[in-house]
């Protein structure tokens, strides 16, 4: 029996769901990853280089901002899903693009914001990033933004830092988000379309990374950079005006979480059933079977909790809590299969080219951001007991 022969890792049949418009297209991006994503994704990774080249593809496939396309959050998780099960560095990619930068046009921007960069950012020709994360700011950024804004006139200059912002080192514009310190404005959250090429911005990429290499994050250095009043966000005067924004977005990470599993369960299946140790497979062997069940059912458990979570988002009825409920289970799970897959391949689970080493590490990046898996359990705390354990 070939590996063609075994059921899919989709054991319980929840691509069965969606419109067979969404199967087909699913089929057709699954297509694309396996020609111009998987045989290539360690090579990238190793360098720690991104992929211009596959831009153009990406763009050619429309699938960006799902369902502004006509198609269910669901397709929209299972399509993060199996770019991340390709790679979750082009996951990551297409995540801060699509659904943080060119949702927040859609969101946020005006009229002639929109007319004016929507088509191209849509369409990949340019490229954007989400600059929230702060060298000294994580979890409690929204508190304690220190990037300042300062209106004088038509334009603000902005002074400050940030850190970890994917698609950084090359991005065109990115949504950068400064507390207003112009006289009178007492601190409120302002947002800029800031181009990447202003004076007085400086980025600088972040090496000797372990996980997500492919990702270009960088450092964000502003000094007195001027940025037009045509280019703040006028749909934005709080953070609170992008909590939706950042709950989908964590809801697409534990989409990738998903996504993980499954590469796991791609490589050390394959890995087993191919391996021959003592004259015949060590799919054989009880051990290795029961680890790659483990990695099974966390994989399916956390595509059913999913599914779950696309339902309600499609009502609007999906909040923060269940979400970060489920970013913090499934990352963790993710956590426990990432090393099944590992131990499965054995020494050849260091290395590489093998598949498992890399999603072994990157998995380490999903665990942590968009919500730490400590700072998602205190919202749940909070929800579920009613005290807040965050001061």
């Amino acid at each position: 029996m070939t590996e063609r022969d075994l059921p899919s890792a989709d054991f319980y049949g929840v691509e069965d769901l969606l419109s067979a418009r969404e199967r087909a297209k699913l089929a057709e991006v699954r297509d694309f990853l396996a020609a111009e994503v998987r045989p290539y994704a360690a090579e990238w990774w190793d360098r720690a280089e991104f992929p211009f080249h596959l831009l153009p593809k990406l763009a050619a496939l429309e699938i960006g901002t799902p369902t502004r396309r006509g198609y269910s959050h669901l397709f929209m998780g299972l399509l993060i899903a199996e770019l991340s099960r390709a790679d979750v560095s082009i996951a990551t990619f297409f995540m801060v693009h699509h659904d943080l930068f060119v949702e927040s046009l859609h969101r946020f921007g005006s009229a002639e914001q929109r007319a004016r960069l929507l088509d191209d950012a849509a369409s990949l020709r340019t490229t954007g990033a989400f600059a929230l994360t702060e060298p000294q700011h994580g979890s409690d950024v929204a508190r304690g933004l220190e990037t300042t804004a300062v209106r004088h006139g038509d334009e603000w200059v902005l002074n400050g830092s940030k850190r970890w912002i994917g698609n950084g080192t090359f991005c065109d514009h990115m949504l950068l988000w400064a507390r207003d310190e112009t006289p009178g404005a007492r601190g409120a959250v302002r947002g800029f379309i800031v181009d990447g090429h202003l004076p007085g911005l400086k980025r600088t990429r972040i090496e000797g990374k372990t996980a997500l290499r492919t990702v270009q994050n960088a450092d964000i250095e502003l000094i007195d950079v001027r940025v037009a009043e045509e280019d703040r966000f006028a749909g934005i005067s709080s953070f609170a005006d992008t909590n939706e924004l950042l709950r989908g977005s964590r809801a697409l990470v534990a989409w990738q979480a998903v996504g993980q599993q499954l590469a796991a369960f791609d490589v050390a299946r394959g890995y087993a059933v191919e391996r021959e140790q003592f004259g015949k497979p060590i799919a054989s062997f009880q051990l290795v079977q029961d680890r790659l069940v483990k990695i099974l059912g966390n994989a399916v458990s956390g595509a059913t909790m999913m599914t779950r979570i696309a339902q309600l988002e499609e009502t609007g009825a999906a909040d923060m809590a269940q979400v970060a409920l489920a970013k913090a289970h499934i990352s963790a799970a993710m956590r426990e299969s990432v090393g099944h897959a590992r131990a499965v391949l054995g020494g050849n689970g260091i290395v590489t080219g093998y598949g498992a080493a890399k999603v072994f590490a990157d998995a380490e990046a999903i665990y942590t951001y968009e919500g730490s898996y400590e700072v998602n359990t205190l919202i749940v705390g909070r929800r579920v007991t009613g005290v807040s354990a965050i001061h």
